[in-house]
């Protein structure tokens, strides 16, 4: 947690949440002696009047309901930006941020998926975890190279951190689930795929159902789509097609998908989905009700539509 979104969570949760100052000691894993001194600064500077004037107040008390609503472990919520690669590039960030507290000196297994989201969050990992630890792909790639493959994201999380890269290397849609089998009769594919099941840690972003997405423009995809939104699916996560209420359609591409899937994605100790703008609502909404992840990044419009709408 970078200094400034500390003293903002500090200083609402005395301010207007109401706790003690060994609550938030407590709660944020900080001494009291240090809790004791953010108040006293924040005082100090003129940033408490009746209400909290710090950056991101009115995100984190959005942040803490939606955890609240969907029993998730922690939100992170960041302002709307109204240019669509700053607001990629401003939640991509908040997650690295959150990615650094949580790995810092650790041994584990990351996991990373794909997406342009995905790829700003390594900007802001200067935390490294234990040496023996190791990122590993969580989905198959794509055949166009943009910077934000599986691959290149992964391989970028990997060299910030000075640890060993694992990937899925193969499509991430195959012909039919009979072909992924086969591919699967190679061990070294195989044991790839059980490190992204074992891996402590797994970071994805998902995708709507527009025309004009990484996914849909592959040509399995596209050449079924309407049948996919025919079968109730609001969007994808890692290449799973997901219905409303988080549940994967019956499609013989949710069985072909080279990929974590979902259900194995809710077994991890740490699971974030990094993800915002309006066209997602509909499938975060789907990976929240289905339980798939206990963190999530995104930005206020689509945490306060999170509220607004049926759990």
């Amino acid at each position: 947690m970078n200094d400034e979104l500390e003293r903002a969570r500090v200083a609402w949760f005395y301010f207007v949440g109401g706790l003690t100052q060994q609550e938030i000691a407590s709660q944020l894993n900080l001494t009291r002696l240090k809790v004791n001194k953010i108040i006293g600064q924040v005082r100090a500077d003129g940033m408490v009047h009746v209400d909290v004037k710090l950056p991101l107040s009115d995100c984190i008390a959005l942040g803490e309901a939606v955890g609240e609503r969907y029993g998730l472990v922690e939100v992170v919520v960041v302002p709307d930006v109204s240019d669509y690669i700053e607001q990629k590039r401003v939640i991509g960030e908040a997650a690295g941020t959150l990615t650094a507290a949580l790995i810092e000196g650790k041994d584990l297994g990351i996991g990373i998926a794909s997406g342009r989201t995905l790829s700003f969050a390594v900007r802001k990992i200067p935390a490294k975890p234990h040496p023996r630890s190791w990122v590993v792909g969580l989905t198959g790639g794509v055949t166009r190279s943009s910077g934000t493959n599986t691959f290149e994201v992964a391989t970028s999380f990997a060299r910030l951190m000075s640890v060993e890269c694992h990937y899925l290397t193969a499509p991430i849609y195959c012909a039919t689930a009979e072909s992924r089998e086969a591919l699967l009769l190679n061990d070294e594919l195989t044991d790839v795929l059980a490190r992204t099941e074992i891996a402590d840690f797994g970071m994805t972003s998902c995708g709507a159902l527009t025309q004009d997405t990484t996914l849909t423009q592959i040509r399995v995809v596209k050449d079924h789509l309407d049948d996919i939104l025919r079968l109730g699916a609001v969007g994808e996560l890692m290449g799973c097609f997901l219905d409303m209420q988080g549940r994967p359609i019956d499609h013989f591409l949710n069985e072909s998908v080279m990929a974590l899937s979902p259900d194995k994605l809710k077994l991890k100790p740490y699971s974030v989905l990094v993800s915002g703008g309006i066209d997602k609502i509909q499938i975060i909404r789907a990976i929240l009700r289905g339980g798939y992840v206990n963190r999530l990044v995104t930005n206020e419009g689509v945490a306060r539509a999170l509220l607004a709408g049926p759990r």
